[in-house]
């Protein structure tokens, strides 16, 4: 065991304000509460827990790396000189000794003697980098292989003087002596406020930051970082992470308690607790799940009164009453060539009554509702945002440019040393020549940019291709059940194509999100972005462009392309030789629409982001605890002997929010985009994610190393997107209502073509005659006798002119009229609720007016403050001016004589 010894202790419980588990104080004033006490000898703890050995200093941070069986006895850097010597005599007397040794391989001895190399060299790095942290102030101790073979610990700790004077260079605020009243407003609004805050007390949790603040301590900033990021990326040490606090007082416990329970999912997040503990980041992303959720409430429950109107009104619906009625015997075309033969209207009666409770009136208005809503949540969540930085003295903190990222550092200098090597060689040879062209084509910069874009979109167009398949499968297997013989296939032809095709695009989708993922991380990494935030953005951006064209692409074909190219009957369209192109049910493609969207949000929320959130991290443990060769009860056993840092290296390692952000994201897109086929969306997304933040909460407490704390006051470019993703919903529900449903052709033949302005005959109104005779040859049914009868005239449902009519089978007047009301219902809705949208986000202030006023209140007492120390000092030099007995009583007209000379 390795220590440096320089330390002062300083006990946390004597120390001011919280610097992630540590507390800071400052110079300007402190209050009684805040003061500082330090002492030469603070109270031992247990060796288990967070400490050195000495039991009195915390460890702040611990950095891993590998060691070599045959150095286990290294106990430090500084002995590797007298080691070297003594190998080095102890083998120059075998050498001289006359007894021959066995013969080595020298292949053997060979690798051997690299990975000697690359071990030194390892080492080397890593005492350089040791040496770097002491200089700055850190306490280190070492911990080689005790009870982990092949693991070596460096725990760092960071005395009170390094953590004033970093806490100095962060800008970190401080609570000073000075108070001030903080009133929510005016004597209305602050019984308002009150009430609500008593009737809602029960779903807070026991924490103390839910007590009403009614004053608050004046803040004022406090009067480095990343270079053992690349020794992670080189193998110097293998994981960087701080220690959890586990203690009995710890605020770990309480977290588990107040928020990672599934039986406290009814309450609030204690968000300054989770900031408190996990850093700003980490907390605005709680902040903002916890926003989303709660908006989503009046959603799902306007989605749940639009959907039960539905079934309430779906026995008096003209359309589907006369699909239902066998009185009318419509006799339809086949669907398909050859095995499909003529089908009765009546037997898409189910189909029908179906599509009427997500096709009806209440959908337009329900997507209006969610335009506006989804203004209102943006809305919402800036004012959130703002009080968070209130709260947590963020108001004035700007993210200062991070510095180059070590790849990037190493890619520059990598294409000088070969500019220079260029450089030095007037005349080329022509495999070096060979070799520049190639660098230069696929390696400089706009070249990997560009690159980097087309093959974006090959992923993208790959994603086409896979959706294109699955429309061949349902193709040929409706057409094989078709053809089948047993009478139960026969009859659920429609039902099992739909949830088959739906299942196969879910499975799809969950196994290209994975490749994508990986896909999104490969071409950032080729691009070399100069900062870690560039590098994020660029990262955020690619992996949203290819999940999102991942996962929409089947509903946007269900959409908008199926059923719109197919042809007519004598004259269908044709893809991969025979393959007919598919057409929509009678009562159109939005039944299938919301399969398709059902199957995928419950899919990808059940088994991508629950299932494997839960089974993987179990069946990780469970291959552990396979290798390690020791049952449950072994290995409760040894988990007792480990120390808290040995512990925390058993667990999983952080990768940061982004795929956390990526799920909502995703969601977010399920619930506004296709809502007005879909109104249970926000439902089923609020169900998901009152489960999901608790389990992101355990994740985060007891299976994710701690996070390193991270300062931030927004959530960056994730909220962009979601401002992106609001705004095309408004376009993309438009066209959804106007061009999937019979919304416009319902509207159209109410008020222009019913005789008694009913929906009675819209249906025949919508089907189109064709003559059975017409025909191309090998594509009339096998079997024309299927329904006992010959048939003539069968119909189809488009907008065309009879047979019988001077243009047969043409596109009737009705198309055009319906198409151009399709149009301008599309040019209406999109400005008049993006209007209604700007007019709302007009009307809400982005800074609530009680945190402005705080904010501006804060500001002039800050002021004033300091004119009052100013003041103090002046008045205090005077009198200890006049008590001087050495001091000429003329000093103020020669001062000002001086002045003057």
């Amino acid at each position: 065991m390795w220590r440096n010894e320089k330390y002062h202790s300083v006990p946390e419980e004597d120390q001011g304000l919280d610097l992630g588990d540590r507390k800071i104080a400052g110079d300007i004033g402190y209050d009684d509460d805040d003061s500082i006490r330090q002492t030469s000898k603070g109270p031992q703890h247990s060796k288990l827990g967070p400490y050195f050995q000495d039991g009195q200093r915390r460890i702040d941070y611990v950095l891993t790396y590998h060691v070599e069986k045959s150095t286990r006895s290294r106990h430090s850097s500084s002995n590797s000189f007298v080691k070297s010597l003594r190998d080095s005599l102890s083998r120059s007397f075998r050498r001289s000794r006359p007894e021959p040794r066995p013969q080595e391989d020298p292949e053997i001895a060979s690798q051997q003697q690299k990975l000697d190399y690359h071990e030194d060299d390892m080492r080397f790095r890593r005492d350089e980098f040791e040496q770097k942290l002491m200089d700055m102030g850190l306490e280190l101790e070492k911990d080689e292989g005790n009870k982990i073979p092949g693991v070596g610990f460096l725990k760092i700790h960071a005395p009170w003087s390094v953590l004033c004077r970093e806490a100095e260079f962060m800008k970190l605020k401080m609570p000073t002596i000075k108070k001030y009243d903080v009133s929510p407003g005016s004597n209305v609004v602050e019984k308002i406020n009150l009430f609500i805050h008593k009737v809602t007390a029960p779903l807070y949790p026991k924490v103390m930051e839910n007590r009403v603040q009614t004053e608050k301590h004046l803040s004022y900033p406090f009067s480095r970082e990343k270079q053992h990021l690349s020794l992670l990326a080189n193998g110097v040490y293998t994981s960087a992470y701080p220690l959890h606090d586990v203690s009995n007082v710890g605020n770990v416990n309480l977290l588990y308690e107040e928020w990672a329970s599934y039986s406290i999912f009814y309450k609030y997040q204690p968000i300054g607790l989770i900031r408190k503990y996990f850093g700003e980041k980490v907390g605005l992303y709680f902040a903002w799940l916890g926003v989303y959720t709660q908006m989503l409430i009046p959603a799902a429950i306007v989605g749940v009164i639009v959907f039960l109107y539905g079934c309430a009104t779906v026995d008096d619906n003209i359309p589907s009453m006369e699909i239902c009625d066998e009185r009318n015997n419509i006799t339809m075309c086949p669907l398909c060539d050859r095995a499909c033969s003529y089908w009765k209207l009546v037997t898409a009666c189910g189909t029908a009554r179906a599509s009427h409770l997500f096709d009806n009136t209440a959908t337009v208005f329900f997507s209006i509702f969610m335009a506006l809503w989804a203004t209102m949540f943006m809305e919402h969540w800036k004012r959130r945002q703002m009080r968070l930085n209130y709260i947590w003295d963020l108001t004035g903190f700007e993210e200062e440019e991070n510095h180059p990222r070590a790849e990037y550092e190493f890619h520059v200098m990598q294409r000088n040393l070969k500019r220079e090597a260029s450089s030095k060689k007037l005349v080329l040879p022509i495999s070096n020549l060979f070799y520049f062209i190639f660098y230069f084509i696929f390696f400089t910069k706009p070249i990997l940019i560009f690159m980097v874009v087309h093959l974006c979109f090959i992923q993208i167009c790959v994603t086409f291709v896979i959706v294109f398949g699955v429309v061949l499968y349902r193709i040929s297997i409706k057409t094989a059940l078709h053809m089948s013989s047993a009478s139960a296939f026969r009859s659920n032809i429609r039902a099992t194509v739909k949830t088959t095709a739906a299942v196969i695009n879910l499975i799809i989708i969950i196994i290209m999100d994975e490749i994508y993922g990986y896909v999104a991380r490969w071409l950032t990494v080729k691009e070399v972005p100069k900062t870690d935030k560039s590098f994020e953005e660029r990262l955020i951006f690619k992996t949203f462009v290819l999940k999102f064209a991942n996962a929409f692409t089947p509903i946007v074909y269900l959409a908008f392309f199926r059923g719109r190219l197919i042809g007519r009957p004598g004259n269908y369209v044709y893809v991969v030789g025979s393959y007919r192109m598919e057409e929509c049910a009678h009562a159109g493609c939005l039944m299938e629409l919301c399969i398709q969207l059902c199957i995928t949000m419950l899919g990808k929320q059940l088994i991508q982001n629950n299932l494997f959130e839960i089974g993987i991290p179990k069946l990780k443990k469970l291959i552990r605890r396979r290798k390690s060769k020791m049952d449950s009860k072994q290995e409760e056993e040894f988990h007792k002997t480990l120390t808290r840092h040995e512990k925390d290296h058993f667990l999983n390692p952080y990768v940061g929010l982004n795929p956390e952000y990526m799920e909502m994201i995703i969601q977010f897109g399920m619930v506004t985009l296709f809502v007005a086929s879909f109104p249970l969306a926000p439902l089923f997304a609020l169900l998901n994610n009152i489960i999901e933040i608790r389990l992101d909460a355990k994740k985060f407490v007891t299976e994710f190393r701690r996070p390193i704390a991270a300062r931030a006051k927004d959530i960056g470019i994730w909220y962009n997107l979601l401002r992106g993703l609001s705004k095309t919903a408004v376009i993309v529900n438009a066209f959804v209502i106007s061009f999937t449903s019979d919304f416009i052709p319902r509207l159209v033949y109410q008020y222009v073509y019913s005789p008694d302005g009913t929906l009675h005959g819209f249906v025949n109104h919508t089907l189109s005659y064709f003559n059975v005779t017409d025909f191309q040859p090998n594509t009339h049914p096998i079997d024309p006798m299927f329904l006992g009868y010959e048939v003539q005239i069968c119909r189809y449902k488009d907008y065309r002119d009879p047979p019988w009519s001077d243009t047969p089978y043409e596109l009737s007047r009705e198309f055009w009229n319906i198409l151009a009301a399709r149009l301008a219902f599309v040019i209406v809705f999109q400005n008049v609720v993006m209007l209604m949208s700007d007019f709302v986000d007009w009307l809400i202030p982005d800074i609530p007016k009680d945190i402005s006023v705080q904010i501006h209140k804060e500001k002039n007492l800050i002021v004033e403050l300091f004119m009052k120390e100013e003041q103090d000092k002046r008045l205090l030099r005077n009198r200890q001016s006049n008590r001087s007995p050495h001091q000429p009583r003329s000093r103020p007209a020669s001062h000002i004589q001086t002045n003057n000379h």
